[in-house]
């Protein structure tokens, strides 16, 4: 049987769950995921996971925080003078945001917090600092 390695395209279903069993994304009941080994589109624990998989067989794997989205960074966090927001924006808590750098850069960004004077924006990854578990069906391999 020919196992998925680096530079195959592979389609897998996936569910993917923190450590107390929260659902936070899932293929299930649409379509599954098509992605090539080793561009890194995945985060890199995923990747590894499919790495030596056959097709239509089945696992669970535990990726921890290193291998996922990192650990949660407090200086990625920043406060913005509410005058400093475009006029028309309400902002509110949980409301998604992207902001550009000077470089040019473009960040999402998520409001965590709202006062009267300034807005507290969040650049962190909403999953950074889980491990995070994954199930993982490989469906296809397309060398």
């Amino acid at each position: 049987m020919t196992q998925a390695k680096l530079g195959d395209t592979v389609t897998v279903h996936y569910t993917g769950k923190l450590t107390d069993g929260t659902v936070f994304d899932s293929s299930d009941g649409g379509s599954p995921l098509e992605f090539t080994l080793g561009e890194g589109q995945l985060i890199p624990g995923f990747e590894e996971a499919v790495v030596g998989m056959n097709a239509g067989e089945s696992k669970t794997t535990h990726i921890p925080v290193e291998q996922a989205y990192g650990e949660y960074r407090p200086e990625m966090v920043i406060e913005v003078e509410r005058d400093q927001m475009p006029p028309e924006l309400e902002p509110e808590v949980g409301q998604q945001l992207q902001i550009q750098q000077p470089t040019g850069q473009v960040i999402p960004v998520v409001i965590t917090d709202i006062s009267e004077s300034t807005v507290r924006l969040d650049a962190n990854h909403p999953l950074a600092g889980e491990d995070l578990v994954f199930d993982i069906q490989l469906v296809a391999i397309a060398a």
